[in-house]
């Protein structure tokens, strides 16, 4: 939905299925629930994830045309899209593979042309549309710093082959359309920093030429249309778990010219980690109920001086849970955003309600999308329908705007 200060939505990888056939039936079944009570009044937009199998099945026949009047009919469009995860989300392990296959392949270069094209058929007129993704590769699936350059040089090429098609597509119908990269723990890309430093020092000098060349245009105007189309998800969850500064990130985006397609309104988990042997076993029992086998749940820990050790994943962090140096731990969950409270431990929520408050006072994005999909951390008493679920986050959401 639009409000004041930009469109609202949730995430759909949040429902399982991996064909269109399933994508689909899922809206479906939840979305008009959801809408109803939500947004009753006033049209709704949706935060579509595809896989590959559903984006390449969607373009067949008459299925577009099918979505498209469905969206007509329950006042509902498509304004944002997540291009993270290429295959299967549900029902498998994930783990790092959720960054396969990477940026550095063809692969994922087909994936998300093939989405745009979708989104520029489903987003409404006068309307930007963006698709987040993966932070160019796992940083370690590379074991020296040539192979990890070389994959991020070679990533930063495909990612300027997309900007050169949406800016192909920019000057054709006056759409714009961005690719929103989304720093992860343990990605080649996992901090405001990095990013930041990746886009004026890889991205920009690679992408300018490529531009200038096939537009003839002036750098200062290539400059000016990659920063349109090439643009930052800014990903609550994986920001809080760095122990990110959120205003200062956002100003200096902001005093770079860097854009930020997409805020993702997500949570972690954090616990802070008392002194002396023996007092920790709470909150590792804690952390050890959360843990399950789908998902990478990397660990940031803070420690005396304020330095941070990185977990490759949860296990890990919890072998070291006596480590007399940490002070706080913060965990890579998507868990539900409304509550603070998970017994000893508890979420980022006041990093959300932080960002949420800028957006507030001075947008600074469009696109605003809840992206929750570890409900089952919720004790029994706070469970709800799916449904009933997405529709508390959200409305927990727009109180906060």
């Amino acid at each position: 939905m639009q409000l004041s200060n930009g469109h609202l939505t949730y995430c759909t990888n949040i429902h399982p299925g991996e064909d269109w056939p399933s994508h689909f039936l899922a809206l479906q079944q939840n979305f008009p629930g959801i809408k109803a009570q939500v947004s009753p009044s006033q049209a709704m937009g949706i935060g579509l994830r595809l896989s590959n199998v559903a984006a390449v099945e969607l373009e067949q026949g008459d299925n577009i045309a099918q979505l498209k009047q469905w969206l007509t009919d329950h006042d509902a469009y498509v304004f944002t899209m997540n291009g993270f995860p290429y295959g299967e989300f549900h029902n498998t392990v994930v783990k790092d593979q959720v960054h396969a296959p990477d940026w550095t392949t063809d692969l994922r270069v087909n994936y998300t042309l093939r989405m745009f094209r979708t989104l520029a058929q489903l987003l409404p007129v006068g309307m930007d549309g963006g698709i987040s993704t993966s932070p160019l590769s796992y940083r370690h699936w590379f074991t020296t710093e040539s192979d990890l350059l070389k994959a991020a040089n070679t990533a930063t090429d495909n990612i300027a082959k997309v900007a050169e098609e949406l800016i192909k597509i920019y000057r054709e119908t006056g759409v714009v359309l961005h690719l929103d990269i989304e720093p992860e723990p343990d990605g080649i890309l996992e901090t405001g920093n990095e990013f930041i430093q990746w886009y004026e020092e890889f991205l920009l000098p690679r992408a300018l030429t490529r531009v200038s060349r096939t537009f003839d245009l002036r750098a200062s105007e290539a400059e000016q249309l990659i920063k349109q189309h090439i643009t930052l998800c800014y990903d609550v969850c994986h920001f809080a778990i760095g122990y990110e500064p959120h205003q200062r990130v956002i100003d200096e985006l902001e005093a770079k010219g860097i854009k930020v397609g997409k805020i993702q309104i997500s949570a972690a988990l954090k616990a802070d980690l008392p002194e002396g042997a023996g007092t920790r076993q709470s909150i590792k029992e804690s952390f050890e109920r959360f843990d399950e086998p789908t998902y990478l749940h990397q660990v940031v820990a803070k420690i005396t001086g304020g330095n941070v050790i990185r977990y490759a994943d949860l296990p890990e962090a919890l072998a070291d849970i006596e480590n007399p140096l940490v002070k706080q731990w913060r965990a890579h969950f998507h868990v539900p955003i409304f509550t603070e409270d998970y017994g000893p431990v508890q979420s980022t929520q006041s990093d959300i309600v932080e960002v949420l408050k800028i957006q507030k006072n001075k947008p600074f994005t469009n696109h605003m999308e809840a992206e929750t999909y570890t409900w089952t951390v919720l004790p029994d008493e706070k469970k709800l329908p799916i449904g009933d679920s997405i529709a508390r986050e959200l409305n927990w959401v727009k109180e906060q705007l």
